[in-house]
């Protein structure tokens, strides 16, 4: 199964393992997931352009992404 409104992006999915099935909310998905994508590659890039280690940046970027807690529950 591929993500319907593109095979490159992740096919979402609930905690139980079923596809999201709703079109907006993939699309939401589909568009957080580009915007943080191109966020991280500019982030990325500015780093190295000043100097910094890419695989320290994308260590430490790692290292946010599982350190982010949320406040909100299913």
């Amino acid at each position: 199964m591929s993500n319907p409104e593109d095979p490159a992006l992740p096919v979402w999915r609930s905690d139980a393992g079923a596809a999201v099935s709703c079109t907006e909310k993939v699309k939401v998905l589909n568009e957080n997931f580009r915007e943080l994508e191109q966020m991280l590659r500019d982030a990325i890039e500015d780093g190295v352009l000043m100097g910094c280690s890419e695989a320290q940046l994308r260590a430490e970027f790692h290292a946010l992404v599982e350190a982010v807690r949320i406040d909100v529950r299913p």
